[in-house]
């Protein structure tokens, strides 16, 4: 990732465990935080200090490794307490199941150090994985270029599925960001994404850090821009999904899905095989995590002085579920680091 002018990944060993940058406070402040204990890394995935289903489950990786540092004999509780930290992203329990079955028939004095190896390899794959899915969906941005030549290609995003959601290059931003450094002249429309605002805030971000032309707009006018046929593809991210396709993503993917089909507007889901779970038939098995209503009920943002504040919006009632449920009909394809496929 392409932060303040240095390649850099979003997460990195440190001495006593891991460091990441805490989410929370971006694009304001760029505070890199240590994460020294299970018990931290939990906490960071539960309140968001990181997110993004892959990176979610390096985090938790590397926190199974950490309690196995600290008592080798923590496998089975460690495990049950991250795995409890976030729900519905599948690749938390990939990551921890990963560990977890490399290291449990070790000896007890070679855990940790095992441990911390397989969480090495899976950063390292999640950035092989992401490039592959780069080159896969760069074709598919070059020959929708080739269309209309004579204009830049406008994509549309929702939430952030960029590389502050993975260990670098991002899922559907990861093509994004090869075809502009190859030349393919683009411009990305980014949700604002509410109730986190993980567009504005994360996804805006990232695209200035790499120079790439964007405009972020409110979550409900996608649906004009594509009437208006200034949407030539939508590429999102996903947290899950299942053996039929369906596609659990964040909350407002289903209403985006569902003005591309009215529209005409491919839509695509760009993702990891550590993303598919094959264990639920459909989306209506999956979990869909219910949030803190002040989520939604307050927000943060930078007054004149340049402090941060968090003002009040709202002093209703509030439902605050997370994700939403995008059926495989209504989508065009998937970018996998296999290639670019219609089925899952």
């Amino acid at each position: 990732m392409n932060l303040n002018g240095s390649w850099v990944r979003s997460i990195a060993r440190t001495e006593r465990g891991v460091r990441i940058l805490d989410q929370r406070r971006l694009p304001w402040d760029i505070e890199w935080v240590e994460l020294a204990s299970a018990e931290m890394a939990a906490r960071a995935i539960r309140e968001m200090w990181t997110r993004g289903a892959p990176l979610i489950g390096a985090v938790a990786a590397y926190g199974l490794a950490m309690a196995l540092r600290n008592d080798p004999l923590a496998l089975d509780p460690a495990y049950a307490q991250l795995l409890d930290a976030r729900p519905t992203a599948v690749n938390l329990r990939w990551a921890l199941d990963q560990v977890r079955d490399h290291v449990r028939n070790l000896p007890l004095d070679a855990r940790a150090a095992a441990a911390f190896a397989r969480a090495d390899a899976i950063c390292d794959e999640d950035v092989a994985l992401n490039r592959a899915i780069g080159e896969h969906g760069l074709t598919l941005l070059e020959q929708l270029h080739a269309r209309n030549p004579d204009r830049p290609l406008n994509i549309l995003t929702h939430c952030n599925p960029g590389w502050l959601a993975t260990v670098d290059y991002g899922t559907a931003t990861a093509p994004i960001y090869l075809a502009h450094d190859r030349g393919v002249p683009l411009h990305v429309w980014v949700d604002e994404t509410r109730p986190r605002n993980q567009g504005a805030l994360l996804t805006a971000f990232e695209l200035a850090g790499h120079g790439v032309p964007h405009t972020v707009v409110a979550d409900n006018a996608g649906g004009l821009l594509m009437q208006q046929g200034e949407v030539d593809l939508v590429i999102v991210g996903t947290d899950r999904v299942t053996a039929n396709g369906d596609v659990c993503n964040k909350i407002g993917t289903y209403l985006k899905a569902l003005a591309a089909r009215d529209n005409g507007v491919p839509f695509y889901v760009a993702l990891p095989y550590t993303t598919i779970d094959r264990s639920l038939a459909s989306g209506s098995e999956v979990p869909i995590e219910a949030r803190s209503g002040d989520e939604l009920a307050w927000i943060t943002g930078p007054m004149q002085t340049g402090e941060l504040a968090t003002v009040k919006v709202t002093g209703s009632a509030v439902h605050n579920p997370a994700f939403d449920i995008t059926p495989a009909r209504l989508v065009t394809g998937y970018i996998t680091e296999r290639g670019v496929t219609a089925t899952i």
